[in-house]
């Protein structure tokens, strides 16, 4: 059972920053790509940044020398640390990975970040 667990979000004011983590579990699973993904209300997902493990990123334009995306392959775990933060960036940011046999898709619950003064 692969299970991924997101932390970090919250309120914080246009300008500020916030880091995401997300910690994966599951038997030897090895994800190949890690990802944040966002959503906004009546949206469908968006993605916001994703990792390779060789490291390789790709990040959505909009977030682009703002945010950065890191992975830690020996924990499993991937972090977004997300600088000058913007209103239009209020949205649940979901955490996903992918890999497996099937290479399937593993999702987080959500965390909700809000930029707001």
């Amino acid at each position: 059972q692969v299970q991924l667990v997101e932390s970090g979000g919250g309120l914080v004011q246009p300008g500020g920053s916030l880091r995401l983590s997300c910690a994966v579990s599951g038997n030897f699973f090895r994800p190949n790509v890690m990802g944040w993904y966002r959503q906004f209300p009546g949206k469908q997902r968006e993605l916001v940044a994703d990792i390779t493990r060789d490291g390789v990123t790709d990040y959505a334009d909009s977030v682009k020398g703002r945010f950065t995306i890191s992975r830690d392959n020996a924990k499993n775990t991937v972090d977004l640390q997300m600088n000058s933060l913007k209103p239009e960036d209020t949205a649940v940011y979901f955490c996903t990975a992918r890999g497996g046999y099937w290479n399937s898709d593993y999702w987080g619950q959500g965390t909700q970040v809000t930029v707001s003064s």
